[in-house]
């Protein structure tokens, strides 16, 4: 069912993830074994080639997340640094302070979402001139499906390549890596290999030989540092170590259906969709904000746990999800970094900002005063659902209100036109005064 103008959620409203899912899923995957082609396009360091080119600083180290105080102190995270500042060692989750300390004059600049979102829907107008295919991976990622290719001469895909990436310069003055591989996997790994502004096609196993078995797995979707481990253990540390060496092992050492799947993808066996994000329903919805500085003052502090019921709220019932268990994270700043979760449940399957609140802020709250009390200082919350189920279950013990219902609904659809904080709730207009990583986040 097509949306109204009223109805249409902004389900990307203050969503700052990387992607959809860190791995091939079985369910993600063709059935049948017809020899497929796909295209990945990774738009090089995306927010930092934005901002030089908006703001003329080409060739200048530019760190995005971070700020400076008022006394010049630095703070933040680094989201992402230019080439310029990665090649004076400045990294990804590295402290402001710490990249100050490598590079005094680096331009430190904070994330402006919603501009990157505007270049990434003109990014994927562009691409649809290329492919019928096209999956939103994240905001400076696209997969295609360029099967029709099959059959052609390898200059003739480089040819095409060539054609993609001069479209997107032309239009958005924006350079990008591009991988074409016979999977997904291969496509990705592909593009990273010759970055900023490179291209490496991979159709033969003689490409792959030359371009992907000298990786480490741990470069491959789904194989992360302990399931790393654990194939060194069997030496296996290459891409040409699993050829080499079968599927034997993976089934050994993670089961016999995941080590299968394991095995076809870092050996490109996979058979990969080009997925329908449009319609993409995650398996939980959740939001975590780290506030900028400490916080011990309550009523800030309830102001973003309210703020984080309604952004959670809102986005499961633009899922037409609701959930009965929930999840509450309250982050601490001290030596340990430690903090408080806590379960807890609404009296029966909701979506609605009041029951959830109701559940939430007294438990929440006395865990807050308990931690201030004992010396502690706010540094973030988080919420999440434990277990959702869709929209049209019905309950014995339980119905919301049909008036409460209704008021959340003529909200929704106001905000949905104006934009989503139009109708807020007053309480969360009190929230952790200060910067986040992020441009004009309310």
């Amino acid at each position: 069912m097509k949306l109204s103008r009223g109805q249409k959620y902004d389900m990307e409203f203050d969503v700052h993830r990387i992607a959809l899912y860190s791995t091939v899923a079985r369910e993600h995957q063709h059935k049948s074994k017809k020899q497929r082609l796909y295209l990945h396009l990774d738009m090089n360091c995306f927010y930092a080639q934005v901002e030089q080119k908006a703001f003329n600083l080409y060739g200048l180290p530019i760190a995005m997340g971070g700020w400076r105080r008022p006394d010049g102190t630095p703070r933040g995270i680094v989201v992402t640094a230019s080439y310029e500042a990665r090649q004076l060692g400045i990294k990804t989750a590295m402290s402001a302070f710490e990249a100050y300390q490598i590079c005094p004059y680096i331009i430190f600049l904070q994330v402006d979402y919603e501009k990157y979102r505007g270049i990434s829907r003109r990014l994927r107008e562009i691409l649809d001139d290329f492919s019928p295919e096209i999956e939103k991976y994240s905001l400076d990622e696209y997969f295609l499906d360029v099967s029709f290719l099959l059959g052609r001469s390898s200059d003739e895909i480089h040819t095409f390549v060539v054609k993609l990436k001069a479209a997107i310069y032309d239009d958005l003055g924006l350079v990008c890596s591009v991988g074409v591989a016979y999977s997904k996997t291969y496509a990705k790994l592909a593009s990273g290999l010759k970055k900023p502004n490179g291209h490496v096609l991979v159709l033969h196993p003689d490409d792959t030989a030359q371009h992907l078995f000298p990786l480490q797995l741990d470069e491959v979707w789904g194989i992360g540092k302990r399931r790393f481990m654990k194939l060194e253990g069997q030496g296996i540390r290459t891409i040409a170590d699993a050829f080499k060496i079968g599927v034997v092992p993976f089934k050994k050492l993670f089961g016999e259906m995941q080590g299968k799947l394991f095995y076809e993808i870092v050996t490109g066996r996979d058979k990969a969709k080009i997925l329908d994000v449009e319609n993409y329903v995650p398996d939980e919805v959740s939001y975590m904000h780290t506030f900028s500085d400490w916080a011990v003052v309550l009523d800030e502090i309830e102001g973003e746990l309210v703020k984080a019921v309604r952004r959670v709220c809102y986005r499961m019932r633009g899922y037409q999800r609701k959930a009965k268990k929930w999840s509450c994270h309250i982050r601490y700043q001290d030596t340990t970094w430690q903090g408080d979760t806590f379960v807890f449940t609404t009296s029966g399957y909701t979506n609605l900002d009041k029951y959830v609140r109701d559940e939430l802020l007294p438990e929440a709250m006395h865990r807050v005063r308990v931690a201030i009390k004992n010396g502690h200082k706010i540094r973030g919350i988080g919420l999440s659902t434990v277990n959702m189920v869709q929209i049209d279950q019905l309950e014995l013990f339980f119905q919301e209100e049909d008036r409460i219902r209704r008021l959340s609904r003529a909200a929704d659809c106001v905000n949905n036109v104006y934009g989503v904080d139009t109708v807020d709730y007053a309480a969360a207009r009190n929230g952790v005064k200060g910067k986040t990583h992020f441009v004009d986040r309310k």
